[in-house]
């Protein structure tokens, strides 16, 4: 008779976890070197050049100048806060910057999704990658030149604009100098160069839709606009949500460039925004007035902080979606 051996077994407790080998931060780190290698470049430009110059942001509450230094300044406290806030220009840069990025927050927030949409449901895939590539293309384009052809277009002798407006007896309009066109020129030229790109990413959140939703929503007889209402939009809802409040965080920094090379000296009424003013304040003045450039960048940095904390708030509490 075979001798039958008992052999003995630990008895496996429910909800146990199998051991895990810990690593430490050490090895992980040797082990996936060229990963933090290629970490540490954003991280290094980060913070030389947008936790670094925060230092520079003392000399608001000082009287500053060069031989003494940030730290040798004498310190004046609100001087320059309460200044600006008592200023004449303040109501009027106030006024144009939130009126020209509110304007822009509206006509740059639904084209992107409008495009994507209909890229979306487009059946060829020619004609939808033709389409993408074309108003893609635009957001590679730097500034200058679209200011450059904005002059080119709108040119009271020779744009083509009052060429064609002078077809029906119209014009000729000086579209440049008039302050009541200022705003709707930076606006649509802005809305028409990154309506592409931003529409890349509304047509990556689709994706993820699954194509059985659509295909039960046709078995069940709905049209192609009702899929779109009840099955696209609430899909790319999260990310509308979360563009909309990153672009209300930067409601107060106007586009600096593109108002500087359209501006001139007579549609400076509705095109002077707090970025300009302070480029002129410290660095076009035969006198530069750095703290106080300084404490009107700050001003504007605060009211932006708020009111992204204010949308990321109403964001999390109607929407159901935030970025904390």
């Amino acid at each position: 008779m075979a001798t039958e051996t008992l052999v003995r077994r630990t008895p496996v407790r429910s909800g146990a976890r199998p051991a895990r080998n810990k690593v430490g931060l050490g090895t992980r780190m040797r082990r996936n070197w060229q990963l933090y290698a290629m970490l540490a470049i954003p991280l290094v430009w980060l913070a030389i050049f947008a936790y670094w110059p925060m230092y520079g942001a003392i000399i608001a509450f000082k009287d500053y100048n060069v031989i003494d230094g940030i730290l040798g300044s004498r310190w004046v406290g609100f001087k320059h806060f309460e200044r600006f806030v008592e200023s004449y220009q303040f109501g009027r840069l106030i006024k144009n910057t939130l009126v020209l990025q509110v304007y822009e927050l509206f006509a740059t927030f639904w084209p992107p999704i409008l495009l994507a949409l209909g890229l979306n449901m487009a059946r060829r895939k020619w004609y939808r990658r033709s389409v993408q590539l074309i108003t893609y293309a635009p957001h590679f384009i730097s500034t200058v030149v679209v200011v450059g052809i904005i002059v080119v277009l709108v040119d009271p002798n020779t744009g083509v604009l009052n060429q064609f407006l002078g077809i029906f007896g119209v014009g000729p309009i000086d579209v440049l100098n008039n302050p009541d066109y200022f705003r709707h020129l930076y606006v649509w030229s802005s809305s028409w160069q990154t309506m592409g790109f931003s529409a890349i990413i509304y047509l990556a959140a689709l994706t993820s839709v699954s194509p059985e939703l659509h295909e039960a929503a046709i078995v069940d007889g709905a049209s192609r606009l009702r899929r779109v209402w009840h099955i696209d939009l609430p899909a790319i809802r999260p990310v509308a949500v979360i563009l909309l409040i990153l672009n209300i965080g930067t409601i107060m920094t106007a586009g600096f460039e593109k108002v500087l090379l359209l501006q001139n000296t007579l549609n400076l009424q509705t095109s002077e925004v707090l970025d300009t003013y302070v480029y002129k304040l410290g660095f076009a003045s035969e006198v530069p007035q750095f703290s106080y450039a300084a404490a009107i960048g700050l001003f504007r940095s605060v009211i932006g902080l708020v009111l992204l904390v204010i949308a990321n708030t109403l964001a999390r509490k109607f929407a159901k979606s935030s970025l904390w």
